[in-house]
């Protein structure tokens, strides 16, 4: 089995992690930080949204299974890709939606994406592509929802219906 790697920033990572973890052909997922200007930089840090950086994904997939086109697909539906810094009530930078393409076909299935998903939203897409050094997120980041489930008030409202949500609507996806 051959993987490559895709990095996605749609809003909290917490929710997209979520997500990607259940979907077939995806082997790993690692919240993280990337596109700021700080080295290493810490949760707290970027909060402020003074370091430039996104909360984002680092998906590991098998692209037999599933490509990197499709894992586009499925970000442009599991987040709101109009909404400039912002998803829901997560606000400021940390939060925007953004593709960090690893090479120059990922880069350009990435133009295409956001050409494909401006039909799909009534308000224009404000997703970038960007470049940057991926960090990791804290330990205590990593598979929150997968330990947690609804037991805390924001997955219960925030990450729990997006989990749910993606699960109804790619049922066929799912891993078994």
């Amino acid at each position: 089995m051959s993987t490559e790697t895709a990095i996605l920033a749609g809003g909290c990572f917490w929710c997209v992690e979520a997500i990607y973890d259940d979907l077939q052909g995806v082997t790993a997922v690692e919240s993280g930080y990337i596109g700021g200007h700080t080295e290493n930089p810490t949760y707290k840090e970027i909060c402020g949204g003074d370091t430039g950086h996104a909360e984002a994904i680092l998906i590991h997939f098998d692209p037999a299974i599933v490509s990197y086109e499709e894992l586009l697909d499925i970000f442009f539906h599991i987040h709101d890709p109009t909404t400039l810094n912002r998803q829901g009530n997560d606000v400021g930078t940390q939060y925007r939606s953004a593709i960090f393409p690893q090479n120059d076909a990922q880069r350009a299935e990435a133009e295409a994406a956001i050409v494909k998903a401006a039909a799909l939203w009534p308000d224009p897409v404000v997703t970038t592509i960007e470049d940057g050094t991926w960090y990791p997120a804290e330990d205590y980041h990593q598979e929150y929802y997968a330990r947690t489930g609804d037991t805390t008030p924001y997955c219960n409202y925030v990450v729990g219906p997006k989990v749910r949500k993606f699960r109804e609507k790619y049922a066929d996806r799912l891993k078994g």
